[in-house]
């Protein structure tokens, strides 16, 4: 069973609808205990940065610290990734995960001495595929996936996969068994079901 966390931000509906098409067993929640018992775990995420909050307020970050730690495969997606790492600019008072180290900054202004328009939304590639990346299995570098966001997480160790706008950012991280994506899977026809189809059968 996937645990699907309401956080009240997340797009759940079509992520939920996605996993379903692709044949996998969901539970939408926000109970703590759910969390530590499932099999696989997606945080999807919209919207601003400080509503991650309300996981510390539930009890669900120290859940899925305690899931993660025991080997539970879990995925975050748009904000679900950028609340892996410590935290982001957006709400500099509300801490991310800490899973990975660094920071989640605003797209610059400018680009290369020219005026960069903020949110980056549409589509984009996927570049520098890890070849060891279980997540992205079966998708060739420069696969199109559809983002929309303002902030974005840094280059770590645990970048699968990069997307250039406004110089490179991480699309996807992954090292053993958390990973992330900053697009949207679920909005990213058959390269984003690719995606979401090699976690469910992780």
């Amino acid at each position: 069973m996937i645990a699907v966390i309401d956080y009240k931000a997340g797009n759940l509906t079509s992520v939920v609808k996605a996993l379903h098409y692709l044949g996998a067993e969901t539970l939408v929640t926000q109970d703590p205990n759910v969390v530590r018992k499932a099999s696989k775990i997606v945080l999807p995420g919209v919207g601003h940065f400080q509503a991650t909050q309300l996981l510390a307020d539930l009890g669900i970050t120290s859940a899925v610290r305690e899931a993660v730690a025991g080997g539970t495969l879990f995925l975050g997606v748009c904000v679900g990734l950028q609340w892996l790492f410590e935290g982001s600019t957006e709400a500099p008072e509300t801490a991310g995960l800490g899973h990975f180290a660094g920071r989640c900054e605003r797209f610059p202004a400018t680009h290369n001495g020219a005026e960069l328009k903020s949110p980056h939304v549409g589509w984009n590639s996927l570049e520098g595929i890890r070849e060891d990346s279980r997540l992205l299995r079966g998708v060739a570098n420069g696969g199109y996936v559809y983002y929309t966001h303002s902030w974005r997480a840094p280059l770590v160790s645990a970048t699968a996969s990069v997307t250039e706008y406004g110089g490179a950012f991480t699309g996807v991280v992954e090292r053993d068994n958390v990973m992330g994506v900053q697009f949207h899977p679920e909005k990213s026809s058959t390269v984003g079901l690719q995606v979401l189809k090699n976690f469910v059968e992780l």
